[in-house]
Protein backbone atom coordinates (compact mmCIF):
# COMPACT_ATOMS: atom_id res chain seq x y z
CA UNK A 1 0.00 0.00 0.00
CA UNK A 2 2.70 2.48 0.59
CA UNK A 3 4.37 2.25 -2.63
CA UNK A 4 1.23 1.96 -4.32
CA UNK A 5 1.73 -0.52 -6.00
CA UNK A 6 -2.66 -1.73 -6.11
CA UNK A 7 -5.28 -2.99 -8.02
CA UNK A 8 -9.07 -3.12 -7.44
CA UNK A 9 -12.00 -4.58 -8.95
CA UNK A 10 -15.65 -4.30 -8.90
CA UNK A 11 -15.76 -7.41 -7.40
CA UNK A 12 -14.62 -10.94 -8.69
CA UNK A 13 -11.05 -11.71 -7.94
CA UNK A 14 -8.69 -11.10 -10.25
CA UNK A 15 -4.73 -10.80 -10.64
CA UNK A 16 -3.79 -7.73 -12.39
CA UNK A 17 0.27 -6.78 -12.91
CA UNK A 18 1.41 -3.70 -14.40
CA UNK A 19 4.88 -2.06 -15.53
CA UNK A 20 6.29 0.56 -17.38
CA UNK A 21 9.11 1.30 -18.25
CA UNK A 22 11.86 2.45 -21.44
CA UNK A 23 14.13 -1.09 -21.42
CA UNK A 24 11.50 -3.51 -22.09
CA UNK A 25 10.69 -5.12 -24.88
CA UNK A 26 7.02 -5.86 -25.82
CA UNK A 27 8.48 -9.83 -25.54
CA UNK A 28 9.25 -9.94 -22.26
CA UNK A 29 5.54 -9.87 -21.10
CA UNK A 30 5.16 -12.88 -22.45
CA UNK A 31 8.48 -14.38 -20.18
CA UNK A 32 7.21 -16.65 -17.29
CA UNK A 33 9.31 -14.29 -15.12
CA UNK A 34 7.90 -11.07 -16.75
CA UNK A 35 7.09 -9.85 -12.87
CA UNK A 36 11.27 -10.51 -12.28
CA UNK A 37 12.17 -8.32 -15.69
CA UNK A 38 8.98 -6.13 -14.50
CA UNK A 39 10.64 -4.62 -11.64
CA UNK A 40 14.52 -4.64 -12.88
CA UNK A 41 14.06 -2.77 -16.03
CA UNK A 42 10.95 -0.38 -15.07
CA UNK A 43 8.39 0.28 -12.37
CA UNK A 44 5.42 -1.36 -11.02
CA UNK A 45 1.89 0.26 -10.57
CA UNK A 46 2.26 2.85 -8.42
CA UNK A 47 5.41 4.05 -9.89
CA UNK A 48 7.18 7.38 -11.39
CA UNK A 49 8.82 7.51 -14.66
CA UNK A 50 11.24 10.65 -14.96
CA UNK A 51 12.81 11.91 -17.94
CA UNK A 52 12.68 9.60 -21.29
CA UNK A 53 15.96 8.45 -22.86
CA UNK A 54 15.91 10.38 -26.08
CA UNK A 55 13.79 9.04 -29.04
CA UNK A 56 12.42 6.15 -26.80
CA UNK A 57 8.47 5.85 -25.84
CA UNK A 58 7.66 3.88 -22.52
CA UNK A 59 6.48 0.28 -22.62
CA UNK A 60 4.18 -1.39 -20.29
CA UNK A 61 3.93 -4.57 -19.75
CA UNK A 62 0.46 -6.05 -18.73
CA UNK A 63 -0.87 -9.24 -17.68
CA UNK A 64 -4.41 -10.24 -15.77
CA UNK A 65 -5.47 -13.57 -14.85
CA UNK A 66 -9.17 -14.15 -14.56
CA UNK A 67 -10.90 -15.05 -10.68
CA UNK A 68 -10.67 -19.07 -10.66
CA UNK A 69 -14.69 -18.84 -9.99
CA UNK A 70 -15.82 -16.08 -12.11
CA UNK A 71 -15.92 -15.24 -15.39
CA UNK A 72 -13.55 -14.99 -18.39
CA UNK A 73 -11.59 -12.14 -19.83
CA UNK A 74 -12.58 -10.01 -22.46
CA UNK A 75 -9.68 -7.30 -23.12
CA UNK A 76 -7.13 -5.38 -20.75
CA UNK A 77 -6.89 -1.56 -21.80
CA UNK A 78 -4.02 0.80 -21.19
CA UNK A 79 -6.09 4.58 -20.05
CA UNK A 80 -3.39 7.54 -20.53
CA UNK A 81 -3.80 10.69 -19.40
CA UNK A 82 -2.35 13.91 -19.64
CA UNK A 83 -2.31 18.00 -19.53
CA UNK A 84 -2.06 19.82 -22.34
CA UNK A 85 -0.55 23.22 -22.72
CA UNK A 86 -3.79 24.95 -21.20
CA UNK A 87 -3.73 22.53 -17.82
CA UNK A 88 -6.84 20.45 -19.24
CA UNK A 89 -6.61 16.98 -18.94
CA UNK A 90 -7.27 14.15 -21.47
CA UNK A 91 -7.75 10.68 -21.43
CA UNK A 92 -7.70 7.89 -24.42
CA UNK A 93 -8.02 4.31 -24.18
CA UNK A 94 -6.08 1.88 -25.77
CA UNK A 95 -7.08 -1.53 -26.28
CA UNK A 96 -3.67 -3.57 -25.67
CA UNK A 97 -5.03 -7.27 -25.06
CA UNK A 98 -8.16 -8.79 -26.53
CA UNK A 99 -9.89 -12.42 -26.33
CA UNK A 100 -10.63 -15.07 -28.98
CA UNK A 101 -8.37 -14.44 -31.62
CA UNK A 102 -9.50 -10.53 -32.31
CA UNK A 103 -7.47 -8.08 -34.09
CA UNK A 104 -6.53 -4.42 -32.41
CA UNK A 105 -6.79 -1.80 -35.13
CA UNK A 106 -5.13 1.54 -34.47
CA UNK A 107 -5.54 1.08 -30.53
CA UNK A 108 -9.11 -0.64 -30.91
CA UNK A 109 -10.71 -3.98 -31.16
CA UNK A 110 -13.62 -3.45 -33.60
CA UNK A 111 -15.76 -6.72 -32.83
CA UNK A 112 -17.34 -7.24 -29.13
CA UNK A 113 -16.54 -10.59 -27.29
CA UNK A 114 -20.53 -11.37 -27.71
CA UNK A 115 -22.68 -12.99 -24.81
CA UNK A 116 -23.64 -15.99 -23.81
CA UNK A 117 -26.04 -14.33 -20.35
CA UNK A 118 -29.03 -16.20 -20.35
CA UNK A 119 -31.45 -13.79 -18.51
CA UNK A 120 -34.46 -16.60 -17.61
CA UNK A 121 -31.90 -18.21 -16.09
CA UNK A 122 -29.41 -16.06 -14.39
CA UNK A 123 -26.86 -17.75 -15.94
CA UNK A 124 -23.26 -17.47 -18.17
CA UNK A 125 -20.90 -19.89 -19.86
CA UNK A 126 -17.10 -19.31 -20.15
CA UNK A 127 -17.34 -20.61 -23.89
CA UNK A 128 -16.10 -16.69 -25.09
CA UNK A 129 -13.04 -15.10 -23.46
CA UNK A 130 -9.72 -16.04 -22.23
CA UNK A 131 -8.68 -16.90 -18.82
CA UNK A 132 -5.38 -15.01 -19.23
CA UNK A 133 -4.32 -12.38 -21.41
CA UNK A 134 -0.73 -10.06 -21.42
CA UNK A 135 0.58 -7.85 -23.52
CA UNK A 136 3.80 -5.42 -24.62
CA UNK A 137 2.56 -1.87 -25.30
CA UNK A 138 4.43 0.81 -26.24
CA UNK A 139 2.45 4.62 -25.83
CA UNK A 140 2.34 5.74 -29.88
CA UNK A 141 1.46 9.43 -28.93
CA UNK A 142 4.56 9.54 -26.48
CA UNK A 143 5.64 13.18 -25.73
CA UNK A 144 9.13 13.28 -23.63
CA UNK A 145 7.94 16.91 -22.29
CA UNK A 146 4.49 16.09 -21.68
CA UNK A 147 3.05 14.89 -17.75
CA UNK A 148 1.36 11.72 -18.28
CA UNK A 149 -0.10 8.99 -16.76
CA UNK A 150 -0.70 5.52 -17.69
CA UNK A 151 -3.39 2.32 -15.78
CA UNK A 152 -5.02 -0.67 -16.96
CA UNK A 153 -8.46 -1.77 -17.07
CA UNK A 154 -9.39 -5.45 -17.11
CA UNK A 155 -12.71 -6.18 -18.92
CA UNK A 156 -14.79 -9.45 -18.15
CA UNK A 157 -17.17 -10.80 -20.43
CA UNK A 158 -20.53 -10.17 -19.85
CA UNK A 159 -22.28 -11.80 -16.58
CA UNK A 160 -25.37 -11.40 -15.27
CA UNK A 161 -25.75 -8.46 -12.63
CA UNK A 162 -27.35 -8.83 -9.30
CA UNK A 163 -30.88 -7.37 -10.28
CA UNK A 164 -30.62 -10.48 -12.73
CA UNK A 165 -30.30 -12.75 -10.41
CA UNK A 166 -32.92 -11.41 -7.50
CA UNK A 167 -35.82 -11.66 -10.69
CA UNK A 168 -35.19 -15.51 -11.04
CA UNK A 169 -34.79 -16.20 -7.27
CA UNK A 170 -38.12 -13.96 -6.47
CA UNK A 171 -40.46 -14.90 -9.75
CA UNK A 172 -40.42 -10.70 -10.02
CA UNK A 173 -39.98 -8.54 -13.34
CA UNK A 174 -38.27 -5.30 -12.43
CA UNK A 175 -38.44 -2.24 -15.74
CA UNK A 176 -37.19 -2.16 -18.59
CA UNK A 177 -34.82 0.92 -17.28
CA UNK A 178 -32.81 -1.88 -14.95
CA UNK A 179 -29.64 -3.08 -16.00
CA UNK A 180 -29.39 -6.80 -16.05
CA UNK A 181 -25.72 -7.45 -17.75
CA UNK A 182 -22.90 -6.33 -16.64
CA UNK A 183 -18.77 -6.63 -17.34
CA UNK A 184 -17.00 -6.40 -14.24
CA UNK A 185 -13.59 -4.91 -14.22
CA UNK A 186 -10.13 -4.52 -12.60
CA UNK A 187 -8.32 -1.22 -12.26
CA UNK A 188 -4.74 -0.73 -11.26
CA UNK A 189 -2.60 2.06 -9.91
CA UNK A 190 -1.36 4.49 -12.78
CA UNK A 191 2.11 4.89 -13.45
CA UNK A 192 2.97 8.61 -13.77
CA UNK A 193 5.43 9.97 -16.45
CA UNK A 194 7.56 13.47 -15.84
CA UNK A 195 9.48 15.13 -17.57
CA UNK A 196 12.38 16.62 -16.15
CA UNK A 197 15.26 18.62 -17.24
Amino acid sequence: MKRKEVYATTGPRMKVRLFGGFNYNKSDALKHDMATIGYAKGVPMGGDLTKAPKGKAPTFLVTALKDPDGANLDRIQIIKGWTDAKNKIHEKIYDVAVSDGRKISKGKVKKAVGSTVDLKTASYTNAIGDAQLLAGWTDPEFDHKQMAFYYARVIEIPTPRWVAYDEVRFNIKMGKEVTRVIQERAYTSPIWYTPKD
